[in-house]
């Protein structure tokens, strides 16, 4: 089991994912049409080494165009204190630069991608309050440092990510979320937003995603990453911030 593809088995979750605001920053940087490939709560436990290397999200998602868009969203203090997320500022006008699968334990990444030789001291950090939101482009080159706080997890919930009608999957199944708008295209398969929480639907559609996520993540991979932290851990951690 593993965290992603939560909002297609909480309803909590699917009901932050197509918030009006959510939904609203979104269009005004993709228009008026557009679909939801996936989501993953990202969390860090106090006093962790986990870290998130600098990458572009767009290196093994297999989409075209990749002018898409994540936003993540605070559930807690995202600061520089607990592991907030930094970006180089105009890398997403660049191509894809070269990564290499580092699989380290620390490193929440799938396959632990790095791209090499970046500048940090150009990075820019993203403070971020409980409700707050920001959205990263698939290209620019971002990561995060480990948790320094003693007693305070950092949250937030990212939707990865936001893609125009018509956007292309050139390695998996073309399995999408309507968002907003006309997002039909011959050859697509639509998953469908949870009427309960971890019925057999939404766990039949959350299984068939994440099975999907997978191939296309780790194609052309030399192996797989060990997910230390569940689902249900993640859902428990969720629950209690919103009690």
């Amino acid at each position: 089991m593993n965290r992603n593809n939560a909002h297609l088995y909480f309803k909590f979750l699917d009901e932050l994912a197509s918030h009006l605001r959510v939904l609203d920053a979104a269009e005004d940087l993709v228009g008026q049409h557009f679909t939801l490939r996936g989501s993953v709560p990202c969390i860090k436990e106090p006093n962790s080494r986990h870290f998130v290397c600098w990458h572009q999200d767009a290196t093994y998602m297999g989409i075209t165009p990749r002018n898409f868009v994540t936003p993540w969203i605070a559930l807690t203090h995202s600061n520089k204190h607990t592991g907030c997320m930094s970006m180089i500022p105009r890398s997403h006008v660049n191509e894809i630069q070269p990564h290499k699968d580092t699989y380290g334990d620390d490193n929440i990444l799938t396959r632990g991608q790095e791209v090499d030789n970046v500048d940090s001291s150009q990075a820019v950090d993203l403070i971020l309050k409980p409700g707050q939101m920001s959205l990263h482009h698939a290209m620019i080159i971002h990561g995060s440092q480990p948790n320094q706080s003693k007693d305070k997890r950092r949250i937030g919930f990212a939707l990865k990510s936001f893609m125009l009608a018509g956007a292309k999957q050139n390695i998996g199944q073309n399995n999408w979320l309507p968002a907003r708008g006309d997002c039909s295209q011959e050859g697509y398969s639509y998953l469908a937003r949870p009427e309960n929480d971890m019925d057999t639907n939404s766990t039949f559609e959350r299984d068939r995603a994440n099975k999907n996520f997978a191939d296309i993540l780790y194609h052309g991979a030399g192996g797989k990453k060990v997910t230390k932290f569940t689902l249900i851990e993640a859902y428990e951690v969720l629950v209690i911030l919103c009690i």
